[in-house]
């Protein structure tokens, strides 16, 4: 459905790939793969993730969704990549670069999950240091922000990996799971990255 497409041109048709790694938009003809991966990882992904919606895993709501996408892409508030392995097109999770701010800004909050099946192989430190250069580059950043529990030590490994540090603790930051939770901070700057 055309209508459900992400634009084809500007930073929407960003699509960095290296590692063996393939990050795009989600587009509507990824919603089986979407669904079935999310499905079978919802146990391991509810202790780290905001409560689903009802309907998230149902097609309207993955239309609903990439509408959403679209409009972000175009206020350039926000901009999401779902991850592919180049070998055999599996999809492995996704990253979303989220409140994009401009100005004397220049920064951006980066939020990521991978699948279940796909857990503590790298896929998730390989995709951030593929999408890194895009978000410094073609979308002109000057900081990537980052935030995640406490307990979530994947996670943690996966930012230090890629050169974040470590700048504080928000109280009681976001709604995990149905309870306001304390996140660990990170940020990464242009002129840190080693890209």
């Amino acid at each position: 459905m055309a209508l459900f497409r992400l634009p084809s041109s500007g930073p929407a048709a960003l699509a960095p790939r290296g590692n063996g790694l393939l990050l795009r938009a989600p587009q509507m003809s990824d919603f089986l793969q979407w669904a079935n991966l999310r499905e079978s990882s919802r146990d391991y992904l509810t202790p780290w993730e905001p409560i689903w919606p009802s309907d998230d895993l149902t097609r309207s709501g993955f239309r609903r969704r990439l509408r959403r996408y679209s409009e972000d892409i175009a206020a350039d508030r926000s901009y999401p990549f779902l991850i592919f392995r180049e070998l055999d097109g599996a999809m492995v999770g996704g990253i979303t670069l989220a409140n994009v701010r401009r100005g004397i800004v220049q920064a951006g909050t980066i939020g990521y999950w991978v699948g279940q099946p796909h857990a503590r192989r790298g896929y998730m430190t390989a995709a951030l240091r593929v999408l890194l250069p895009t978000l410094f580059g073609e979308l002109n950043l000057h900081r990537v922000e980052a935030a995640c529990i406490p307990t979530n030590a994947p996670s943690i490994r996966v930012l230090e990996k890629c050169g974040f540090s470590r700048e504080g603790l928000a109280r009681r930051y976001l709604c995990i799971n149905g309870v306001w939770q304390d996140h660990l901070l990170f940020g990464l700057l242009h002129e840190d990255f080693r890209g």
